[in-house]
């Protein structure tokens, strides 16, 4: 079975661009960028897209449909009606390069101001022993596909530009949790997570969580014990004595 499908697909560059109505095929089992491709095919050959692996693993083909951040591979035709018009514009918070492509540099930038996992020393990688639930809860967060869908609708960085050279967003938010939560990082990420990365802009909205295709509990599992650890760092009574202690021992000698 086919019909004919009605699509606006946002066209332009640099900023400046609008909404193109298209009529195109659809058959049966078809995904959004399946779409996005034939319209590329027969009617818009220089309209731009990225994707690579079309299974939804790469994250590369992020996108608005109908005004909600979704992968176009995993987005099936069937969910919506024959008659319904469907929108399909580049991801907001980030500047678009043309037409659905955007430019995500903000999300590299921010992978390399986190310091990569600092093991102890004297330990050598085949000698980790980890209980399984520190094992379970870095591969939910290594399940992250770097859609970076998680960044474009967090409301700290989609509205408001100035946030974005002191905030890591979510995804990064996420990856310092990891490493802190590891049992064999040794760096302190604590101080740096809320006075580098911005951990206390986040006010726990769970938008991020909500459009994970990879369904990561980011603000439940990540964001939120970051913050109760950040919190027991600065504010614990007891901690903060005894950080006191210690440093006055240390000085000491």
């Amino acid at each position: 079975m086919s019909y004919k499908a009605k699509f606006r697909v946002w066209r332009g560059e640099g900023g400046e661009g609008k909404l193109e109505d298209f009529t195109v095929e659809v058959n049966e089992g078809e995904v959004v960028l399946d779409i996005i491709h034939r319209l590329q095919a027969t009617q818009a050959p220089d309209l731009a897209v990225r994707w690579n692996c079309k299974a939804g693993k790469c994250g590369s083909c992020s996108m608005e449909i109908n005004g909600r951040p979704k992968l176009g591979c995993m987005t099936r035709m069937s969910t919506f009606t024959e008659d319904e018009t469907i929108t399909v514009t580049p991801m907001r918070t980030f500047p678009v390069i043309k037409d659905l492509v955007t430019d995500v540099s903000f999300n590299y930038q921010k992978a390399r101001e986190i310091p990569s996992f600092t093991p102890p020393s004297g330990v050598e990688p085949g000698e980790y022993r980890m209980q399984q639930i520190d094992v379970e809860r870095s591969q939910e967060f290594r399940k992250c596909i770097e859609c970076f869908m998680c960044n474009n609708v967090c409301h700290v960085i989609r509205d408001h530009e100035e946030n974005k050279p002191g905030f890591a967003g979510p995804r990064f938010l996420m990856r310092i949790a990891e490493l802190d939560m590891h049992p064999y990082d040794v760096a302190d990420r604590k101080d740096s997570a809320q006075e580098e990365h911005g951990l206390g802009y986040c006010n726990i909205t769970k938008c991020c969580t909500e459009v994970c295709p990879e369904h990561i509990k980011i603000t439940d599992n990540a964001l939120i014990p970051m913050k109760e650890r950040v919190v027991d760092r600065k504010y614990d009574p007891l901690v903060w004595l005894g950080n006191k202690i210690f440093k006055r021992s240390s000085s000491k000698s």
